[in-house]
């Protein structure tokens, strides 16, 4: 398994179809055995799907996300978590504990993506992407 999280000064980013930077934590039998950063290579939840796609990502713990991006994800075939805050070490020990607090139904309803094309607030207060 392979865990993915958007990612920027230890924590986990809350915009995700703009972040700069993902930590990937190699995960067997419920433990991390490896991790390291990639940049993605492009920009918008297609391509950020596709990038971690490629990278044999099965799992995304998140904070805000944008429905676009859920679909992208869920065509790569890609877990999503979504709606978490704080650290992103943290959060990995805590997905793989089986307690990590997350929202199921993250949406990013501040206003309509197609219209707007920037990101709003989830109601997290993180942002999403999309």
């Amino acid at each position: 398994m392979t865990i993915a999280v958007p990612y920027e000064n230890g924590l986990v980013f809350q915009h995700f179809g703009h972040t700069g930077q993902f930590k990937l934590y190699d995960v067997e039998n419920g433990q991390i055995t490896g991790e390291r950063t990639a940049d993605p290579a492009g920009s918008g939840h297609g391509a950020l799907a596709g990038f971690l796609s490629g990278l044999g990502v099965d799992t995304l713990i998140c904070g805000g996300i944008g429905a676009g991006a859920q679909q992208a994800l869920a065509q790569a075939g890609i877990r999503l978590y979504g709606g978490v805050t704080g650290g992103a070490d943290e959060a990995v020990r805590a997905f793989l504990a089986g307690t990590l607090d997350y929202n199921a139904n993250v949406q990013c309803g501040h206003h309509d993506h197609k219209e707007h094309g920037a990101c709003g607030e989830d109601k997290h207060g993180g942002h999403c992407g999309g």
